[in-house]
């Protein structure tokens, strides 16, 4: 079995800029939650070794993306994706998908607040398992995996937006 490391460099032709410019990796396509590059270095591509990880094979998929990659808005454009393909069925999938969706792209812009960050991933819990069908976890999981490891990248963009906001108000 390779390693995540192995797969990306051999077999997936490599990083754009190197191995050091790796931001993280979707492993199991869209609906898997996402690993930073410290992950990658130690874990195996196989079922069990990802999901120690938090992270999954699913489709094997594989997602690489580099520094230049807006994490925020790469996680919010699949959610968008997600909240498109629901069927509304279940009300987690189509009441939550569409809250995890608008608080997305609010955190894009940094418009939140800190607290919201706790509000998303509880939001993400409770579609994760309660749906009909995988949607519903193939939607929380990005968001669970973003926040696991990208916390700090959400954290300072809102804190930017609203060191941006106090100085244009005091302009």
């Amino acid at each position: 079995m390779f390693l995540v490391t192995s797969v990306c460099l051999v077999l997936a032709g490599g990083v754009t800029g190197g191995w050091d410019n790796l931001l993280g990796v979707i492993p199991g396509g869209s609906s898997t939650p996402i690993i930073p590059r410290s992950v990658c270095d130690d874990v195996l591509m196989d079922f069990d070794a990802l999901v120690q990880a938090q992270t999954g094979l699913g489709t094997a998929a594989l997602i690489v993306m580099d520094k230049s990659t807006d994490i925020v808005r790469a996680i919010a454009r699949l959610i968008e994706f997600y909240k498109h393909e629901s069927c509304g069925q279940c009300t987690p999938c189509r009441e939550g998908v569409d809250w995890m969706n608008k608080m997305m792209w609010r955190m894009c812009q940094g418009n939140a607040q800190e607290a919201e960050i706790d509000m998303l991933w509880e939001i993400s819990k409770q579609i994760e398992g309660h749906t009909i069908c995988a949607l519903g976890d193939g939607a929380a999981w990005p968001v669970q995996g973003l926040i696991r490891h990208f916390r700090p990248e959400l954290e300072e963009r809102i804190r930017r937006f609203h060191a941006s906001n106090r100085q244009q108000a005091s302009n």
